[in-house]
């Protein structure tokens, strides 16, 4: 029984999914202190000039040392129509955009209060529409000390970070991107990327 412990992510890299289709059990941390320029509330996509981050603002915490599932959205800068014209701009000309863009375009529209709900349904759909059935839940407590077969990806899997000396094991095999013959292959955006550049065999580079 091999188990990975990931942070909440917004919309999170092609090497998060990969964690979620070679793992037996998913914990997704809830009781970390959140922190800002991570995955928890941004995604980085291939826009026409290279990789874009997008990021949610958030509701300034009372406490600097706020719990993840206390954090709440923002309405600040009219983001949803800002992400959501970046993602449609950027995709609209891969193969799978118009398949899949009225699956992602409510969550552009509803409000969500707390980041975490909005992360983790993005996520679940995510998965459903690549067909991958991860057997995920939020973490019932703080974990920092580890049994053998659990793997702490928490942060590690980090936009600051390279994930090629942070995780050998995941190779970001490279795949068709819309922008490839100007900008060459862009490895380990937002799983976004993946799914409407390739569609229905994301899932084959994810395992």
């Amino acid at each position: 029984m091999r188990t990975v412990y990931l942070s909440s992510a917004y919309l999170a890299p092609v090497e998060y999914y990969a964690k979620l289709a070679t793992y037996d059990k998913v914990y997704v941390e809830q009781h970390d202190h959140y922190m800002k320029q991570t995955y928890r509330n941004r995604c980085t996509i291939a826009s026409p000039n290279g990789e874009l981050a997008l990021s949610i603002p958030t509701v300034k915490p009372e406490s600097p040392k706020c719990p993840m599932r206390d954090i709440r959205v923002s309405d600040h800068g009219n983001w949803r129509h800002l992400h959501w014209n970046a993602i449609e701009s950027a995709y609209n000309g891969t193969p799978f955009f118009e398949y899949y863009k009225d699956d992602f375009r409510p969550f552009y529209e509803k409000k969500y209060e707390f980041l975490i709900d909005f992360n983790e349904e993005l996520c679940r759909l995510v998965c459903e529409l690549i067909d991958l059935h991860p057997d995920m839940e939020r973490t019932p407590e703080y974990k920092s000390v580890f049994a053998e077969g659990e793997e702490d990806f928490r942060e590690r899997i980090h936009p600051k970070k390279d994930f090629r000396t942070e995780d050998p094991a995941f190779e970001a095999k490279p795949y068709y991107q819309v922008f490839d013959s100007k900008l060459g292959f862009l490895p380990n955006l937002s799983v976004i990327d993946l799914l409407f550049n390739m569609g229905p065999e994301s899932l084959l580079f994810l395992k």
